[in-house]
């Protein structure tokens, strides 16, 4: 969790990483910032904002973040502006912010977080205290805009993504990835492997895969994208192979292979890995194989039922996969017939691997 603290004077404070629980037994009006609804129906996250009257001392478990003179609207410019990027960071722990001197000042960065991601300011000014600000600009937004330079990059792209949730009901679109993907790709990679890490998933690592990657993934298999819509931003991606010999050796052409299914947990909808499950299925039926395949960790309980769910059942086990940047693991390899009539070779090698998982 990060702490920013604002006042007038300066304090020599340490930066630390989350590493453990976190007691609130010495905080006062602790509150949560999230749970507001914006104008165009998106609720703000919960658990990952919070306000409050004082802070830990140099409690171990926190990153501190001391930010002088931030309560001035005109000479804390600098300081506003770095706690608005600390808080959209999408590498950021949960935030705390504070004053320890003045409530009004947690009050105006409250105000100004809510105004940016899009709740309306008459629903704002019943819980914090701006009109100082409203009177000499027009509104917390106008301030944000011309005094801190709160731009499209930071609003959009970085502060809303990181403290709305997806917007409910949104129809996803599916299309080939391209050239133009491969960031987003990268950055959807790395954001999966914080979160496995933070979920204490052993499994993959920020930094393993980078544009190289995915780049030779478009030459040799196909990279999928799922959208909000046509032209809405990405909400999740994997890739498709047709052929998987590090995880199940020698095959013929009898089955599709899905990797890395990943989702956008800022702008993916509720299912969305299931959708594009199901979408990866129908293109492998669409060319005619009859099993859908993929693997993963043996020791992973919590996605082997996923897939399980999914209509996926464990038909064997490498037990030394090559995983390239990670190094060696046992996978448990799965497998779903997606073809009502298999194919005769496909229905013996399905046949094959029951027997041979049942040790006949």
């Amino acid at each position: 969790m990060t702490f920013i603290a604002a006042s007038t004077g300066s304090t020599d404070v340490g930066c630390r990483t989350v590493k453990s629980h976190i007691s609130f037994e010495r905080l006062h009006d602790f509150r949560d910032v999230g749970g507001h609804v914006t104008e165009d129906g998106r609720t703000v996250r919960r658990g990952q904002l919070y306000r409050s009257d004082a802070r830990i001392p140099e409690h171990p478990p926190f990153a501190h973040h001391h930010l002088r003179d931030a309560h001035h609207h005109e000479d804390g410019v600098r300081e506003l502006r770095r706690a608005l990027e600390l808080i959209a960071s999408e590498e950021s722990e949960p935030v705390v912010f504070h004053c320890p001197a003045d409530e009004d000042r947690t009050e105006l960065l409250a105000a100004l977080v809510l105004a940016l991601l899009g709740v309306a300011e008459t629903d704002i000014v019943q819980d914090f205290a701006h009109a100082r600000t409203t009177e000499r600009y027009g509104s917390l937004r106008a301030y944000a805009a011309q005094v801190l330079g709160a731009d499209d990059e930071l609003v959009s792209a970085a502060l809303r993504r990181r403290l709305l949730e997806p917007a409910a009901g949104a129809e996803l679109a599916f299309r080939r990835g391209v050239e133009a993907d491969i960031p987003v790709l990268v950055r959807l990679r790395d954001e999966a492997a914080r979160w496995q890490i933070a979920q204490g998933i052993a499994q993959w690592k920020p930094g393993e895969l980078g544009e190289e990657h995915f780049r030779a993934r478009l030459a040799d298999s196909e990279l999928w994208i799922a959208t909000l819509g046509p032209d809405g931003p990405v909400a999740g991606a994997w890739e498709l192979w047709w052929d998987d010999p590090a995880a199940w050796g020698p095959q013929p052409p009898v089955a599709g292979y899905v990797h890395r299914l990943m989702t956008d947990r800022a702008t993916a909808p509720a299912g969305t890995g299931r959708r594009m499950l199901a979408h990866a299925e129908r293109r492998v039926r669409a060319a005619g194989r009859g099993l859908c395949r993929l693997d993963c960790r043996a020791n992973n309980p919590r996605l082997r039922a996923y897939y399980a769910s999914a209509g996926y059942e464990v038909v064997g086990e490498q037990p030394s996969k090559d995983g390239g940047v990670g190094g060696r693991f046992a996978a448990a390899l799965l497998e779903k017939r997606v073809l009502d009539a298999v194919p005769e070779r496909v229905a013996a090698e399905h046949a094959r691997r029951h027997a041979s998982r049942s040790g006949v």
